[in-house]
């Protein structure tokens, strides 16, 4: 059996390098003009790439005088982008811990059905000091964001499985838009999050985004195998960097 490989494109800034918006060749659009997220997920599509990926952060980093190191919004960005494309899939980040659930399910649940099932989720719990004060000074350590982060997918998961596939009736001659016994509240009650439901739209395509995860802790990656359908990682094997360690030190 052949095997097949599956293509991401990592869009960031105007390329990984910090120094790579400086290149002669690079793109002269501005990073919040829409055509050039939109011009590089149509060449993505046209060379038959799965997906493309936009990371994001909560705050303004400290380079910023060196290095432009922000963009659009991702979510509000890839609904552009779906208008533009046909078949590419579309994976925004979004945070559990700077995000309400329910808004959060309402965003992924529109982009949803406006690219017509191709959103993808990368979950990501935040932890940066420049997020932390930009919302109310919150701060939380490593295993209560994944604590929150488990919580959450619950509440989010019974966000989009509160609409049936079939809730929606659309039946003008009997006036009857939504079957209500379709349409259920979801009655979530924990410590962290009280979130009564249903979400105010009905299922989308896919029923909820591909998840995606980039955790590379224990913590991560147990999170990871529990819930993502991908997962991102860059990973070097012990030996692989011990040898290029050795042969790359001329002493």
């Amino acid at each position: 059996m052949k095997r097949q490989m599956h293509l991401n494109l990592f869009i960031q800034s105007r390329g990984h390098h910090e120094a790579s918006w400086r290149h002669p060749g690079a793109s002269k659009l501005p990073l919040t003009d829409i055509d050039y997220t939109v011009s590089l997920a149509q060449k993505a599509e046209a060379g038959r790439f799965d997906s493309i990926f936009l990371a994001d952060v909560l705050g303004l980093w400290n380079d910023v005088r060196a290095t432009p190191f922000n963009w659009l919004e991702p979510i509000t960005t890839l609904a552009a982008v779906s208008m533009a494309t046909q078949r590419i899939g579309l994976i925004a980040t979004a945070s559990t811990t700077y995000t309400e659930p329910y808004n959060l399910a309402r965003q992924f649940s529109s982009l949803d059905h406006i690219s017509r099932g191709r959103a993808g989720w990368n979950i990501v719990t935040t932890w940066s000091h420049q997020a932390g004060s930009n919302y109310n000074g919150l701060q939380f350590g490593h295993a209560d964001r994944y604590a929150r982060a488990e919580d959450y997918m619950d509440v989010v998961r019974g966000l989009w499985d509160s609409w049936s596939d079939d809730a929606v009736v659309d039946d003008r001659a009997c006036g009857l838009y939504a079957d209500p016994t379709r349409v259920r509240p979801i009655d979530h009650q924990s410590a962290n999050y009280q979130v009564k439901g249903p979400l105010n739209l009905p299922r989308s395509p896919q029923g909820r985004p591909v998840f995606v995860q980039a955790g590379s802790s224990d913590t991560g990656r147990r999170f990871a195998a529990r819930h993502a359908e991908a997962v991102f990682t860059a990973h070097m094997e012990q030996a692989t960097a011990k040898a290029f360690t050795t042969t790359s030190n001329p002493s």
